[in-house]
């Protein structure tokens, strides 16, 4: 049976994730989008799959530590289609349901303690329910969450794999 070295699977997430977080930062001021909080958190989660990548990628891991680099970047990849997921729900509330905008990432890092930032970003506001640009049927949050669920899995496969 056809299987891919762990060395590229780890490779291909990092450069994967590093350009999807380039190409959100180059096509944001050009189509006028600001991210939300949650768009953040789910940039953070991408940069979370690269970083961890990309230490896989260069240092080619074997045993236990393959199996732990390859279960942060299934646990990364989960986080991130959790946060995704649940702003593609909070797209999908009625007009009345949909909270009210609140405040930016920074702001509430600035103001609030961290743990009480997380959880009102995690929450998600109006402006995380606002559908900015869609492809295919499909939102940014929805992409995001095809991306991260793929991720997810090459992590899990990774895990699983019996050979090194």
């Amino acid at each position: 049976m056809f299987s891919l070295p762990p060395r590229l699977i780890f490779g291909g997430l990092s450069l994967t994730s590093m350009l999807l977080v380039l190409t959100a930062i180059y096509i944001e001021p050009f189509a006028s989008m600001n991210p939300c909080p949650m768009c953040l958190l789910q940039r953070a989660a991408f940069i979370a799959v690269a970083t961890i990548g990309g230490f896989a990628f260069i240092f080619q891991p074997h045993g236990a530590l393959k199996k732990v680099f390859a279960l942060l970047t299934a646990v990364a990849g989960i986080v991130g289609a959790s946060i995704a997921g649940r702003q593609i729900w909070l797209q999908h509330l009625p007009e009345d349901q949909v909270p009210a905008c609140g405040p930016g990432l920074e702001y509430m890092l600035d103001v609030f303690p961290f743990f009480e930032a997380l959880r009102m970003a995690l929450q998600g506001t109006g402006d995380c329910a606002e559908v900015q640009w869609m492809w295919l049927g499909l939102s940014i949050p929805g992409w995001s969450f095809l991306a991260f669920s793929t991720m997810s899995l090459a992590g899990l496969y990774l895990l699983f794999q019996r050979r090194n």
